[in-house]
């Protein structure tokens, strides 16, 4: 067990009674503006398996189960893949309940093994070297994050950066480090290629959109978690009701693009 991943979630909030439902409401799925991207990588028209690691509620697994002929989520929060089993009909996706350096998974039997929005929640190397033991040669690893906040209007953007902000200084006056701390997104690539498991490794950009309004916009600054001690802090609420505020104001009910600005750290093995 990753006493790394079981401490970070531990105290993420996403334990909480109702939480699951709040990502999987407001978090984006990958648009397949990236999966495209991801399968060209693979160099094939449609992967026979895609392992979706740290898969959450399934956001990403079932944006995958149209365009490859298996597709497995790894997840070990209990609550998490609870919602994501109940959120998927697909015949050909499944879950399994463990850790992404656990999988259970066989040998060489991967095209593409993902990580969306996850990657900095594991112990890089040892997740690495499982990634690596069940893709096949020539098979992508690929830890994929968007920009947050999405770009959505600037006063808006404002108002979520600063929610952000807020957090990460409560933070660290409590020395509540993110995942993020540990193992920072930007570093992704170094952790790849200092795997040595991998013969190609680079970063891709891709982007596509969705749909957004005022409520969804406050619903994915709920669905970021944390610990209670973060939400109780004034600074954290103040900015929190700023954000509200002000998408209540400019955006209100009305539905409008946003984009998702994706960074793509492949490895091929």
């Amino acid at each position: 067990m990753s006493t790394f991943s079981h401490e970070l979630i531990t105290r993420s909030g996403y334990l909480e009674q109702g939480f699951a439902d709040v990502y999987d409401r407001y978090r984006p799925s990958p648009p397949g503006e990236v999966l495209d991207v991801l399968t060209l990588v693979a160099g094939i028209p449609r992967p026979g398996l895609v392992v979706d690691l740290g898969c959450g509620t399934g956001l990403a697994t079932r944006a995958w189960s149209e365009r490859a002929d298996e597709v497995v989520g790894v997840e070990p929060n209990p609550r998490m893949i609870e919602r994501a089993r109940a959120a998927t009909e697909r015949p050909n996706v499944r879950y399994v309940e463990a850790y992404a350096a656990e999988t259970g998974l066989p040998d060489g039997g991967a095209d593409v093994v993902t990580s969306f929005q996850s990657f900095h929640w594991m112990e890089p190397q040892p997740a690495l070297a499982e990634a690596a033991r069940i893709l096949r040669p020539g098979g992508v690893f690929a830890a994929c994050d968007y920009d947050v906040p999405p770009f959505t209007e600037p006063e808006v953007d404002a108002a979520f950066a600063d929610f952000m902000k807020a957090r990460r200084e409560q933070r660290q006056r409590l020395s509540m480090p993110a995942g993020t701390s540990s193992w920072p997104k930007d570093q992704h690539l170094d952790e790849i290629r200092a795997s040595r498991r991998f013969r190609y490794a680079r970063e891709l950009l891709a982007s596509g959109r969705r749909e957004t309004d005022a409520e969804r916009t406050i619903g994915m600054a709920e669905s970021i978690g944390g610990p209670p001690e973060l939400s109780a802090d004034q600074e954290v609420a103040d900015a929190f009701d700023r954000l509200r505020e002000t998408a209540n104001r400019v955006l209100g009910d009305r539905a409008r693009p946003q984009l998702l600005c994706y960074r793509l750290r492949v490895g091929i093995k």
